[in-house]
C-alpha cells in the first residue's frame, strides 16, 4: 500500500470522528449552570465562549462526558479570556 492511500486513509477517518463528534453534540439539549449543579465529568470534549474583544462576562458551553460516558452539553457565564492579559 503506498503512503497517499494511507495518508488519505487517516484524513478521511479523523474528519468522520469530527462529523460524529458535532452531529452527537447537536442531538443533547444543553443545561444552563446554577450555583449547586452537580456536574459528572469524566472528560471535557470541547470548550466554546462568545468572541469579545473587551473584559467583561461572556456566554461560554462546554461539552463533556460523564462518568457513564454519555455526551452532556453545559453552558454558563465566565469573565471573557480578554480580562486575563496583561495581569
Amino acid at each position: 500500500m503506498n503512503t497517499k492511500a494511507v495518508y488519505a486513509a487517516c484524513l478521511f477517518a479523523a474528519l468522520n470522528i469530527c462529523t460524529l463528534s458535532a452531529r452527537a453534540e447537536a442531538d443533547v439539549t444543553p443545561q444552563t449552570y446554577t450555583y449547586g449543579t452537580h456536574l459528572d465529568i469524566q472528560k471535557v470534549l470541547s470548550m466554546k465562549q462568545d468572541a469579545t474583544p473587551a473584559c467583561g462576562i461572556v456566554n461560554a458551553r462546554m461539552t463533556y462526558l460523564d462518568s457513564q460516558g454519555k455526551t452532556r452539553v453545559l453552558d454558563y457565564s465566565k469573565l471573557a479570556d480578554g480580562c486575563n492579559e496583561g495581569s
